[in-house]
């Protein structure tokens, strides 16, 4: 794929800046400096792809910040072939960061609109992700256990059914509250015991159940 110098250059600028903002792994920051954001978003916002803030998406939803992602992405600590569940696809950008890493991805996304956009985003760009148009709080019981659970919307409390889903020391990164969440990295040390760590606030768009046809 052609893309603009301009482009690079400005992807560039902006994850080094993360890079001495935050401890975030050498390899996470190389994977997001491969991976064109302007390509997920609207092509009349493709100007501000590199500004660290969210940007709107279809359906109402947005993007989130570079360096949430960037973040997120770190806290799942995985190793390259290790298999990881995305709850809430949005445009695909995660997602592609994801596939970069060398993970077995999976991916659900609630909104019929956006899986669509999704899957064509990462077709065009060669990802090879499973996608899925369905209830991000049932997660995906047939492709589990999974080494790591990623969540991109605020969950209103931890979603025990995704926890079932882990592999055990499995991890979930996962942003849980209301209107303001805590980042929380639970591991699974048994299949009745997890362990928590709290990650800082931050603030999502909600984590609902169902599904959204696209009208």
């Amino acid at each position: 794929m052609f893309e603009p110098q301009k482009y690079i250059d400005r992807r560039r600028r902006v994850l080094e800046k993360i890079a001495k903002r935050a401890p975030i792994d050498d390899k996470v920051i190389e994977a997001m400096k491969r991976v064109p954001r302007q390509m997920f978003i609207d092509p009349l916002l493709a100007d501000r792809a590199y500004e660290d803030k969210p940007l709107p998406i279809a359906a109402g939803q947005t993007i989130s910040q570079i360096y949430t992602v960037a973040m997120q992405t770190n806290l799942l600590k995985l190793e390259e072939g290790d298999s990881v569940l995305e709850i809430g696809t949005g445009s695909g950008y995660q997602t592609a960061i994801l596939c970069e890493l060398g993970y077995q991805v999976y991916s659900i996304e609630r909104y019929e609109e956006l899986y669509n956009i999704a899957r064509q985003n990462l077709e065009k760009l060669e990802y090879n992700a499973l996608l899925v148009y369905g209830d991000g709080f049932e997660g995906l019981p047939q492709y589990a256990p999974f080494d790591g659970i990623l969540i991109t919307c605020g969950a209103p409390e931890i979603p025990q059914e995704l926890i079932k889903q882990l592999t055990i020391n499995g991890k979930m990164v996962a942003p849980i509250g209301r209107g303001l969440q805590e980042m929380m990295v639970i591991q699974k040390i048994s299949e009745q015991e997890t362990k928590i760590r709290k990650e800082g606030t931050y603030r999502f768009v909600p984590m609902i159940s169902g599904k959204v046809d696209f009208k």
